[in-house]
C-alpha cells in the first residue's frame, strides 16, 4: 500500500451522474481519499485518478455513463479511470467492452474504494474486474461509509437507507441497489451532529426509497421517529426531505411532522401519473384519491407549503384519455414544480416488453404540454411572493448575485456585496420569473 508521503500531489477527480444518493456517496468516497492523503480536484485539473459514479435509471442514463467514461479518458489519457455504481452493477458485460475504463466497482464496493484502487495500482493490474462485484441483492446490511462531512455546498446530503422493494414495472433500481437496508440511527445522528459542528445549517434526507426507512428494523423505529431525533440536533436549522412515497404520508405522519420546527415546508411526492389505470400498469401502490388526501393533509398542517413531483409521460398503453386525466389531475393539485420524463423503455424491466409502446412524437407533445403547465405554476406561485419578506439560506455567488433557497425551495437571488455564504437572512421579494425570484436584503 502507498504511504501518505507517496500520495502527496496525487489528485482524484469525481464525475457524478444521477441522483442525490450518488452525490452523497461521491462525497463520502472523496472524503476517504482526502483522509488518506490524496487531493480532491476538478476534472479539468489533470487528475491522476478519475472516479465516474454511474447511473442506470434509464437507457439515456446508461448511454450518458458510457459517453462520460470515454470522454474523461480521452481528455485525461494518463489518468486511471474507475467506473463505479449502478450501471456497473447491472451491466458488467457491456461495460467490459469500454476500453477507456481501467477498473470497475459495483455499489457494495464503494465504501472500500481507496484500498481497491491502491491494490490495483500497486499490482499494476490489467483486469478491470480484478475486484469481484458482489451481488447487491444478497446484501442484508447498510453499507456504512462512516460520518461524511465532505461537501461542496452549504447544505449536506444525509443518506439514511439504500435499496427498494417496490419493483415498479419501469424501474431497474431494485436490481442495481438491492433490497431495503436502513442505516443505524446513531450513525445518522452522529453524522448530522458533525455536519452541524462544521457549520452546516441545512441537511437533506436522502436514500433510494426513504419512505421505507426502518421496515427492516425489529424495533418499529421508522422515518418519523428518526426525524424527531434529528430535529433535536443543535446547529441544524433546516431539515429537507427527499422524495416521499404517498403511502407513507398518513395523517398521523403529517401531524407529527408538523410539530417539528426544522422541517422545510417543501415536499417532493412521487406521483408518476394522474391516471389510476396507468398507475396500476406501473405497479405503483396508491390511487389518485389517496394522493389527493395526502395533499390535503400537507396543506392543512404546513403553511405556504410547496409540492413538487415526478411524472412519466408516454408510458406503454397510455391513451389520450389517460393522459388528459393526468393533465387535469396535475392542474388540480397545482404543484410548484414538476419534473417531466418521457418514458424510455429500460431493458430488463416488465414495461419494456409491454404492448402499446407510445410513438416518440406523441411523448414529445405530451411532455411539452406538462412542462408548460409546470412553468405556469412556478411563475404564478413565485409572483405571489412579491412584497413578502422571507428567510433565505444563501449558498453561492454568480455574476454579482447571491443565490439561495427558501424553506419552500424557491430560488432567491440578491445583488449584494456582502458575504452571504451559508447565512440565513431576511429578504424582501421585489420581482419574479418562472425559475426564480429576486429580492433585497432587509
Amino acid at each position: 500500500m502507498e504511504n501518505k508521503e507517496n500520495k502527496k500531489g496525487k489528485k482524484v477527480a469525481f464525475v457524478t451522474l444521477g441522483c442525490k444518493v450518488n452525490q452523497y456517496e461521491s462525497n463520502a468516497m472523496a472524503g476517504k481519499f482526502k483522509k488518506d492523503g490524496y487531493n480532491i480536484c476538478n476534472i479539468n485539473d489533470n487528475p491522476n485518478i478519475i472516479i465516474v459514479n454511474t447511473c442506470t435509471v434509464t437507457n439515456v442514463a446508461d448511454r450518458k455513463s458510457r459517453q462520460t467514461l470515454r470522454k474523461v479518458k480521452d481528455e485525461n489519457p494518463k489518468a486511471i479511470v474507475v467506473a463505479v455504481g449502478c450501471y456497473v452493477q447491472v451491466a458488467k458485460d457491456k461495460i467490459s467492452k469500454i476500453d477507456e475504463v481501467d477498473l470497475c466497482l459495483g455499489n457494495v464496493e464503494k465504501k472500500d474504494i481507496v484500498n481497491i484502487v491502491e491494490n490495483y495500482i500497486e499490482k499494476n493490474e490489467t483486469d478491470k474486474f480484478n475486484q469481484k462485484i458482489l451481488d447487491v441483492n444478497k446484501q442484508k446490511d447498510f453499507s456504512e461509509f462512516g460520518s461524511t462531512t465532505f461537501t461542496e455546498k452549504t447544505r449536506a446530503t444525509i443518506k439514511i437507507q439504500d435499496g427498494c422493494n417496490n419493483f415498479c414495472t419501469y424501474c431497474l433500481i431494485p436490481y442495481a441497489r438491492g433490497r431495503v437496508r436502513s442505516r443505524n440511527k446513531d450513525k445518522i445522528i452522529e453524522e448530522v451532529t458533525k455536519n452541524a459542528e462544521c457549520g452546516i445549517k441545512e441537511i437533506v434526507i436522502t436514500g433510494i426509497h426513504i419512505s421505507s426507512y426502518g421496515i427492516d428494523f425489529e424495533n418499529n423505529y421508522k422515518l418519523i421517529d428518526l426525524l424527531e431525533d434529528l430535529n433535536k440536533v443543535n446547529g441544524i436549522e433546516r431539515i429537507r426531505l427527499g422524495s416521499l412515497e404517498p403511502s407513507l404520508v398518513t395523517l398521523n405522519f403529517v401531524k407529527r411532522l408538523s410539530r417539528l420546527d426544522k422541517i422545510c415546508n417543501h415536499f417532493h411526492l412521487s406521483l408518476q401519473s394522474g391516471s389510476d389505470e396507468t398507475l396500476k400498469r406501473m405497479n405503483r401502490k396508491y390511487s389518485t384519491d389517496e394522493f389527493r388526501e395526502v395533499v390535503r393533509n400537507l396543506r392543512t398542517y404546513f403553511k405556504d407549503v410547496n409540492l413538487t413531483t415526478d411524472v412519466i409521460v408516454g408510458f406503454p398503453r397510455e391513451t389520450d384519455e389517460e393522459f388528459n386525466t393526468t393533465y387535469k389531475f396535475l392542474k388540480e393539485i397545482n404543484f410548484y414544480k414538476m419534473h417531466i420524463f418521457k418514458y424510455s423503455a429500460r431493458e430488463g424491466t416488465i414495461a419494456a416488453s409491454m404492448e402499446g409502446q407510445i410513438d416518440g412524437n406523441v411523448k414529445e407533445e405530451r411532455s411539452n404540454k406538462l412542462i408548460n403547465l409546470s412553468n405556469e405554476n412556478e411563475l404564478k406561485i413565485n409572483k405571489k411572493l412579491i412584497g413578502n419578506v422571507i428567510e433565505v439560506l444563501f449558498e453561492e455567488k454568480q455574476n454579482n448575485y447571491w443565490t439561495g433557497h427558501t424553506t419552500s425551495y424557491v430560488v432567491v437571488k440578491v445583488n449584494s456585496k456582502e458575504n452571504l455564504e451559508n447565512k440565513i437572512v431576511k429578504v424582501k421579494i421585489i420581482s419574479a420569473n418562472e425559475e426564480e425570484v429576486f429580492g433585497e436584503l432587509i
